[in-house]
């Protein structure tokens, strides 16, 4: 296994990214394709998890939202690598990501079938249910 890390939206990493994306948000869980890319691309960090057979299994990206704080966005694993901590996997490298560039904290909105993993994570939730694409989600903040 190995994460790869990525700012070129030109690169194979980006795309490999759009392309897990594409089928957990717009396949699986009916997001319109017109809100999964955003106008953030290009100032988002895209990490990538590729399999040891050098298969992409999941990604996420971080948005720096000031000096301090990165949003924690686009958190995706393929429904056939689900199970094997890459979600838990990924999101590691991106706080270690963080820190080594001297972020203190990372937000986030999950999905409410998702609230447990990301608490399990240190996640803390805060403030009220709110709908995105549809879907409804919890803001979420963990210090580093």
């Amino acid at each position: 296994m190995k994460i790869l890390i990525t700012k070129d939206t030109m690169s194979e990493i980006y795309l490999d990214a759009v392309r897990i994306r594409q089928k957990v948000f717009v396949h699986e869980q009916g997001v319109p394709a017109n809100l999964e890319i955003d106008g953030n691309e290009a100032y988002s960090i895209h990490f990538v998890l590729y399999t040891d057979e050098d298969k992409p299994a999941a990604t996420v990206r971080l948005l720096p939202l000031n000096e301090q704080t990165f949003k924690l966005q686009r958190m995706a694993v393929l429904k056939d690598y689900r199970g094997k901590n890459y979600g838990r996997e990924i999101i590691a490298e991106a706080e270690a990501f963080a820190k080594q560039q001297h972020f203190k904290v990372i937000e986030l909105g999950a999905q409410l079938t998702a609230q447990d993993f990301y608490q399990k994570l240190g996640y803390l939730p805060y403030d009220e249910v709110f709908q995105d694409a549809g879907i409804d989600h919890v803001h979420m903040k963990k210090k580093l």
